[in-house]
């Protein structure tokens, strides 16, 4: 049986923590920023956890994470 595939886009996007879930960066920090506030780019900035009704799409995509 041949090995399975990582989706490479999914592996640049996500990264696994120690407890087994997976985190993944924040959108909507690429360009026009200015009239975003402080606040909200600085929010932006921290990684957040992927929803636990996505876990099992993000595992199948990464299957050797």
């Amino acid at each position: 049986m041949p090995k399975m595939k990582t989706n490479r886009g999914a592996a640049k996007r996500f990264s696994r923590t120690a407890s087994g879930g997976f985190k993944c960066n924040k959108s909507h920090r690429r360009h026009i920023l200015t009239k975003k506030g402080t606040k909200r780019k600085r929010q932006l900035r921290a990684p957040s956890s992927i929803h636990s009704a996505d876990v099992a799409i993000v595992k199948r995509m990464l299957p050797y994470s």
